[in-house]
């Protein structure tokens, strides 16, 4: 499998948990990393500015139509669905899903519907059950679901939920998600045609 893009979904707790993965991603990492964290929708460039100090990949809010880049990190702007298509992105207005927008669930069904087997999904701590469906998705198109260990999760519902729905390929604590990506990048890159 050469991976193309990886998505991260997060809720409670999310803003920590991101802080100590994305610090775990060299520079160099090859694919672009899209996040959707639950937050206030009055939150602005705050998420941003925040994990731009922990990563010197750089840290982009999304804008309707933006190409989706190598060596990026991509956050879901507060209150809007974040959509992939082939090559760019899509903002939604549509009504919150699992009680939210931005959803997990539409960001990882839409990157599965396009990318298909060259997608990674990761889900992170949190206190609902957004992203089941969407890491469901995932692996029905032959991608890649890596979980956090629940019991390092400040909130642990979102990653046990997704494990009991999902043949999740591996279940790690952020340091090693992090690894986990750096190796599945490296291969991907050593095989890419």
């Amino acid at each position: 499998m050469a991976a193309k893009i990886v998505v991260i979904g997060a809720s409670v707790g999310g803003l920590s948990a991101l802080k100590i993965l994305l610090q775990n991603i060299p520079d160099n990492f090859a694919f672009p990393i899209i996040v959707v964290q639950h937050r206030h929708p009055e939150s602005r460039d705050t998420l941003r500015n925040l994990l731009q100090e922990h990563t010197s990949l750089k840290v982009r809010e999304v804008e309707d139509k933006d190409e989706i880049l190598a060596g990026y990190i991509y956050l879901a702007p507060a209150d809007y669905h974040l959509l992939v298509e082939p090559g760019f992105f899509a903002l939604s207005t549509d009504e919150p899903v699992s009680y939210a927008r931005p959803s997990i669930d539409v960001l990882f069904e839409s990157a599965a519907d396009i990318y298909g087997e060259k997608v990674i999904g990761v889900i992170l701590t949190g206190a609902n059950e957004d992203g089941v469906k969407g890491l469901k998705m995932v692996k029905l198109q032959h991608g890649l679901a890596i979980v956090q260990e629940p019991t390092t999760a400040e909130c642990p519902v979102m990653p046990k939920a997704a494990i009991n729905a999902v043949a999740v390929d591996w279940i790690l604590p952020l340091k090693e998600i992090a690894h986990k990506l750096v190796y599945l990048c490296h291969n991907a890159n050593k095989y890419k045609q």
